[in-house]
This record gives structure tokens, C-alpha cells and sequence, in this order.
């Protein structure tokens, strides 16, 4: 049974920083990709970041790009999103993603399992 479970989100000041931790089960990293998205109340759910298997190619929405980083750890299963410097427009539930694809894409149709997802709040 595959699963992704999403943790870390909360309430921080604008200018703080959160990470994100994604542990996955029922999937092997060196094959899936995987990614983060999210949602604010009232819009689409939009890309934010993923991380392709093997070489570990990385892409980034250009909101988010030099603030955010997403990394793995193949030994503990588990994906990360290092979140700094947060504006409140990066309040969201934030998901975690898995797909299948060899060179990095936030493109929805490639990701086939979802997380429940974390809230992350930015305000003062």
C-alpha cells in the first residue's frame, strides 16, 4: 500500500521559515518523483517544486524560486521542502506527490498518488 504523509506546516511570521517533511511508504525514490504543490482558499492548486529520481534534478515555480528547496533522503524514504523567507501569498495547504518521470515536471498529469496535505499559514 503506497502512502505519502505530509508534516510541518503551521503559523510563522513573514520572513520565518518552515520545512516540510513528506514520508512516503509503497514507493522507491530512486524510480518515482515526487513533488509539492498547493492550494490557497479560493484558487487552483498550483506547482510549487519537484525532485526527479536518479540524478535528483530539481524544478521550481518562479514564486518560490532562491526561497524554497526540496530535497530527499533515500535512506529515510522521505521528501523535503525547506521553506525560507515566507511571504503570506505562501499560505496554502501544501501536498506532497508522487509520479513517474525522468526529468523534473510540475505538470499534474504525471503524479498518480496524493498526500492529505498540511496547512502552512504565513502572517504577523
Amino acid at each position: 500500500q503506497v502512502q505519502l504523509a505530509e508534516s510541518g506546516g503551521g503559523l510563522v511570521q513573514p520572513g520565518g521559515s518552515l520545512r516540510l517533511s513528506c514520508v512516503t511508504s509503497g514507493f522507491t525514490l530512486d524510480y518515482h518523483g515526487f513533488g509539492w504543490f498547493r492550494q490557497a482558499p479560493g484558487k487552483e492548486r498550483e506547482g510549487v517544486s519537484c525532485i526527479s529520481p536518479g540524478d535528483g534534478g530539481t524544478s521550481y515555480a518562479d514564486s518560490v524560486k532562491g526561497r524554497f528547496t526540496i530535497s530527499r533522503d533515500n535512506a529515510k524514504n522521505t521528501v523535503y521542502l525547506q521553506m525560507n523567507n515566507l511571504k503570506p501569498e505562501d499560505t496554502a495547504v501544501y501536498y506532497c506527490a508522487a509520479g513517474i518521470f525522468s526529468s523534473p515536471s510540475l505538470s499534474q498529469s504525471l503524479y498518480h498518488d496524493w498526500g492529505q496535505g498540511t496547512q502552512v499559514t504565513v502572517s504577523s
